[in-house]
């Protein structure tokens, strides 16, 4: 403290004693605390604001949108002939809640008639395809599996949708077309939570899969009985072995949820692969389990590589809740029709080229993932080292 002040607050302090009265006291408090503040004051700027790990905020774009989000309420509150319901979906505030309709369908309407008239009976399940023409006898045959609980949706990647015309079941079908699209570019743009709401289920199946041995109500039915969130229906294929143990078909099961891989495999034995886990090649979720899921796909990756290892994080506990039904079948073809749809690069063919991005995004989706649980974990404070294995 400079000299002249530590001077002068002392000759205040020693008046102050030799007479004492409230107002003497106020004085001294006053000028005691003045001179507090001035050793504070003087003192913070030779400390760090690194040292308190504060986060970098940007306070005029806070306050911008603090200001525009309080003027906006202000103005409807203030007038009662304004609506203004703050639980309502972001963006309908000024919608009665009456009207607001947060969820959609995929229900066909008629033109004519009596709105409630439109059907008797709302399908219960959602079964999706992404289809090229070629695999047109494979849908066909896929679809007369189902009951009229089922909507159809078909994702067309190759254009052609007029001719599946020659199937009847075909018109009642919902069929969106994009060209040289996948499943799941498909179903982060037209399977929103909100819009596939009134499903209990939602099949999402490749197009290379025989049925013979499935029958879609009897799926669903062990399903509920063994209470799986994220199932498919056990595997085999038509060339060569399955890729992983734990979708392959167990004679004499009904469910199973673990299985035993090859050496190294399963040092986490309720962990991917070996439990907690169904392949992209012909999920079944349940509304709840889709609803996560959904938030989980990422925009620019297609392919959905790596997605099958982290449907886990979107249900608890997973290794009860993902399953393999065992008692209702199918048979992968192992067609590489999608394959056929990429383009030769730098001497690659176009097969090569497409599985290259599949192994890239699957590596990326991987590196986000960990990265995001990192960040979650440590803003709160806590060791992710072993966390971000085993949860």
């Amino acid at each position: 403290m400079p000299l002249w002040l530590w001077n002068t607050t002392q000759s205040k302090i020693y008046c102050a004693k030799r007479k004492p009265s409230d107002s003497m006291r106020i004085i001294v408090i006053f000028f005691v605390g003045t001179a507090l503040g001035l050793i504070v004051g003087v003192s913070l700027p030779t400390l760090s604001i690194t040292k308190f790990n504060l986060p970098s905020i940007n306070l005029s774009c806070i306050q911008q949108k603090f200001t525009e989000t309080i003027s906006s309420q202000d103005k409807f509150l203030n007038d009662p002939s304004k609506i203004w319901v703050p639980t309502n979906p972001r963006g309908a505030e000024r919608l009665a809640p009456g009207i607001v309709k947060a969820e959609s369908d995929f229900f066909l309407r008629k033109l004519w008639g009596l709105p409630s008239e439109d059907f008797t009976s709302k399908p219960k399940y959602l079964m999706t395809f992404t289809v090229g023409y070629e695999q047109r006898m494979n849908i066909d045959a896929a679809v007369k599996k189902l009951s009229e609980n089922f909507t159809i949706v078909l994702f067309h990647y190759d254009g052609r949708t007029t001719e599946w015309d020659e199937f009847e079941w075909s018109k009642r079908a919902i069929h969106i077309s994009v060209h040289k699209q996948t499943k799941w570019w498909y179903a982060k743009r037209f399977l929103h939570p909100d819009i596939v709401a009134p499903y209990e289920y939602i099949f999402m199946w490749d197009e290379d899969l025989g049925v013979e041995h499935f029958n879609a109500e009897e799926y669903i039915k062990l399903v509920r009985k063994h209470k799986l969130e994220i199932s498919q229906p056990g595997l085999e294929q038509s060339k060569g072995a399955p890729c992983w143990n734990m979708t392959k078909r167990r004679e004499g099961h009904e469910v199973h949820k673990e299985a035993q891989e090859k050496p190294g495999k399963c040092k986490y034995p309720l962990l991917p692969p070996c439990a907690a886990f169904v392949e992209i090649m012909a999920p079944v979720f349940s509304r709840a389990a889709w609803r996560c899921v959904w938030h989980m796909i990422q925009n620019e990756f297609v392919h959905g590589w790596g997605l099958d290892f982290a449907f886990r994080k979107c249900v608890e506990p997973a290794h009860e809740k993902i399953g393999v039904v065992d008692a209702q079948w199918i048979v992968h073809q192992g067609v590489p029709s999608l394959g056929n749809q990429g383009e030769a690069q730098a001497g690659k063919t176009a097969w090569r080229a497409v599985k290259e991005r599949c192994g890239m995004e699957w590596r990326m989706f991987q590196g986000r993932l960990t990265n995001a649980e990192r960040s979650y974990y440590k803003s709160k404070g806590i060791n992710y080292t072993n966390l971000l294995v085993h949860n």
